[in-house]
Parts: C-alpha cells; sequence; structure tokens
C-alpha cells in the first residue's frame, strides 16, 4: 500500500515524489470528514431515540481514537530505525499500533452489527442511521490507512 499512488497510470505526466503526503493527507482529511459527515447528518435528520440511538455514536468516536492512535507513531519507530528510548522503545510502539488496529476494527464490525442487527435484522422501515453508521466507521478507517501508508517519511527530512 505504500506505493499506491506510483502505480497509478499518469506517474509519468506528474511527480508523484514531492506531492505525494499533501495528495495523501488531503485524501484522508477528506475521507474522515466524510464519515462524520455523514453521521451528522443522520443525526439532524432522526433526531429522536426511536429512529437513532445516539450511543451508536460510540462506535465514530473509538474508530477517531483508533484513527490518532495509528497514526501517533511512525514506520521507523515500528521498524526501530528511529526510536530506541521510552518506556517499551520499539516493542510499545508496536504495542500500540496494534492496540490502534484493535480499535480500528473493532469499530468497523461493530458499526456492521448495528446495521445489520438493528435496522436490517429487524426490518425497519427506516435503515439510513445504520448505514450512516457504518459508512462513518468505513470512511475513518478508510482514512486512516491513506493517511498511514499512502505517505513517505523519506520527504520529512
Amino acid at each position: 500500500m505504500s506505493g499506491f499512488l506510483e502505480g497509478l497510470r499518469c506517474s509519468e505526466c506528474i511527480d508523484w515524489g514531492e506531492k505525494r503526503n499533501t495528495i495523501a493527507s488531503i485524501a484522508a482529511g477528506v475521507l474522515f470528514f466524510t464519515g462524520w459527515w455523514i453521521i451528522i447528518d443522520a443525526a439532524v435528520i432522526y433526531p429522536t431515540m426511536k429512529d437513532f440511538n445516539h450511543s451508536y455514536h460510540a462506535c465514530g468516536v473509538i474508530a477517531t481514537i483508533a484513527f490518532l492512535m495509528i497514526n501517533a507513531v511512525s514506520n521507523g519507530q515500528v521498524r526501530g530505525d528511529s526510536y530506541s528510548e521510552g518506556c517499551l522503545g520499539q516493542t510499545g510502539a508496536r504495542i500500540w499500533l496494534f492496540i490502534g488496529f484493535m480499535l480500528a476494527f473493532g469499530s468497523l464490525i461493530a458499526s456492521m452489527w448495528i446495521l445489520f442487527g438493528g435496522y436490517v435484522a429487524k426490518e425497519k422501515a427506516i435503515v439510513y442511521p445504520g448505514i450512516a453508521v457504518f459508512f462513518q466507521n468505513a470512511f475513518i478507517f478508510f482514512g486512516g490507512l491513506v493517511f498511514k501508508f499512502g505517505r513517505t517519511e523519506d520527504l520529512w527530512q
């Protein structure tokens, strides 16, 4: 996934090297914003607890925390190239990243459970809040992946 932008067909006409971090950051920001925009839209359209249980916002909050945890450590810290001090060093960075990915996958799976268990299986007339919860978490998850693996650390020096 790290070489995502190099694999595009127009790599000869555009120099992705210097713009890679900018493009990946903007794309991740747009995905993150779109996820929260969708859930805010659902909360505004369905303000009652009968149509949309507002405790379902917890999935999006956990996905946001996971987004921050995943991107708090650099790839160099995980590999052990640039991080040797601290309370746990490279092992601590790997544990932190693993917990972040567990939270991200957990919130995505929980949003699927909310969609299918809370709306589809119960055959409710209104399904949009469940779809909104799922898409919020999917957009935040993919935004975190783009922000983590779409950028390169070589341009930081």
